[in-house]
């Protein structure tokens, strides 16, 4: 899988690239990612990507040139054809579907807005989809990019240590997680379920899924509205 970011502040995400799973990955060769500084395809001497909003007003737009450029450079050859997502405020919310279908892609372009936002030029003729991360503002795209890259790498095969780990995570079976415990069996007089140290499996699981729904419905119950429930 290669993943495509096209911003003008690269430093925000690329520390985050050599830690963890988002490393490992990248090293065992199940994922490409390129930071592409939008400032590279800029032509001026002081590398200016931003102006001041046609009508006034305050803030300042990312102009539309050097996002075309940068798309240009990526769609060659294999990549001709490659989806652009633009994460934004505006855009679609972002959830464990959407994830689980950019997981499957070959390849991802993502833009990330700043300032004030872009060009609705760039709206108009390179995006294909909008995203959100949530209803606030960030300063810009940078974050909710990683945030993307994040959820969408760790469901690559190979990623986890454990694959099973991310197919049980909430969300992927329409509801919240359940409640885990590890070492000590007690702490500060908080006592491990029983359950969990009987060896009994099949009560185990059950345990498990009734805990997973309960949490659920204290926490998230608009998860369950269309849930058929016994």
């Amino acid at each position: 899988m290669k993943i495509f970011v096209i911003t003008p502040f690269p430093g925000i995400i690329s520390g985050a690239l050599q830690e963890s799973i988002l490393k490992r990955a990248q090293e065992n060769g199940l994922v490409e990612i390129h930071l592409i500084d939008l400032r590279d395809y800029t032509t001026d001497k002081h590398r200016q990507v931003d102006d001041y909003p046609y009508g006034g007003g305050p803030g300042m737009l990312l102009k539309p040139e050097p996002f075309f450029r940068a798309v240009e450079a990526i769609r060659t050859g294999e990549l001709c054809s490659a989806r652009v997502t633009l994460l934004c405020p505006q855009g679609t919310p972002y959830a464990q579907p959407k994830a689980r279908e950019f997981s499957v892609r070959s390849d991802l372009i993502l833009l990330c807005g700043h300032y004030k936002g872009i060009d609705e030029r760039v709206r108009q003729a390179l995006v294909d989809e909008e995203i959100s991360i949530g209803d606030y503002i960030l300063t810009g795209g940078e974050l909710a990019a990683l945030v993307v890259i994040d959820s969408v790498v760790r469901l690559l095969p190979g990623a986890l240590g454990d694959f099973d780990s991310a197919q049980s995570d909430s969300f992927e079976d329409g509801h919240l997680d359940c409640a885990y415990y590890t070492r000590p069996q007690t702490y500060d007089g908080m006592t491990v379920p029983e359950v969990l140290l009987s060896g009994n499996h099949a009560e185990i699981a059950k345990w498990r899924k009734t805990n997973a729904l309960t949490r659920t419905r204290a926490r998230r119950a608009d998860l369950l509205a269309d849930a058929c429930l016994d």
